[in-house]
């Protein structure tokens, strides 16, 4: 297991440079969850660097219950929670002596999740997602994450039981029992989170289809990644303001 994700993140490192010219000082660190916590935790997580450069970024991958985790979403999730996801968003902002701390540390989670949705979908222009079964793994998340949608409304608006939403994951996605437990439990603890994540990534998406757009042959997607989490995490319509003036900017330059 630990040689699958050390894998995909060397060549995510490797190719990283072709869609960010800002890389993190921070290095990148793949640990295994601690056993008193992994039954209840996701498939993976990320912590933070500290800002004296004390402790790496962490990705942490959960071994427990091991013939239940499934190859095939190895890159999907380290896009998500190392590079160039978690890792790079929140390590970028740390790293940014210009920010005051309110702002280099953790944010709304439509940005936070949102970003780590969005860089999910760069694996092909990072050399991933070369053979069907990984294709199958990112695939198998989209499914994933729209059942989000509809467990997070059932649960919090239509008074949906925790075995609604479990069955609900398993009937429509490749997510495992075990998986599915623990993510219908987050969603009970925190209302409206599986919906801030697919918020976040349908502006990303908007705001890259808008840069690319007005600027044609004048877009460059290292600039406008390195815009994008230069100034750490906000509120979505404080982002769109930004990069629409970036996008003007650009134009005039």
């Amino acid at each position: 297991m630990m040689a699958e994700f050390e894998r995909v993140t060397n060549i995510a490192t490797e190719n990283v440079s072709r869609l960010f010219s800002i890389l993190p000082i921070a290095a990148l660190e793949i640990r295994f969850a601690d056993p008193v916590v992994a039954p209840t935790m996701a498939a993976g997580f990320y912590n933070s660097p500290t800002p004296d450069g004390a402790r790496p970024g962490i990705f942490y991958v959960n071994s427990y219950d091991l013939p239940y985790r499934p190859t095939y979403t190895a890159e999907a999730l380290e896009l998500h929670e190392g590079i160039p996801g978690h890792h790079f968003q929140l390590a970028t902002a740390i790293e940014n002596d210009a920010l005051p701390n309110f702002r280099k540390f953790g944010g709304p989670s439509a940005f936070v999740e949102g970003w780590g949705l969005y860089a999910e979908g760069l694996g092909a222009e990072l050399g991933l997602y070369s053979d069907p079964y990984q294709r199958f793994g990112r695939l198998s998340f989209d499914a994933w994450r729209a059942s989000r949608l509809v467990i997070d409304t059932g649960i919090h608006w239509l008074g949906w039981s925790r075995e609604q939403g479990i069955d609900y994951l398993l009937a429509n996605t490749a997510l495992t029992e075990t998986d599915a437990i623990a993510e219908v439990e987050r969603y009970i603890a925190q209302p409206g989170q599986a919906l801030a994540y697919k918020i976040g990534q349908r502006k990303f998406l908007e705001l890259r289809e808008r840069a690319e757009g007005q600027l044609g042959d004048r877009f460059d997607i290292r600039n406008f990644h390195d815009e994008l989490l230069r100034d750490g995490a906000m509120q979505l319509p404080f982002l769109e303001a930004k990069m629409d003036r970036w996008i003007e900017e650009q134009m005039a330059g």
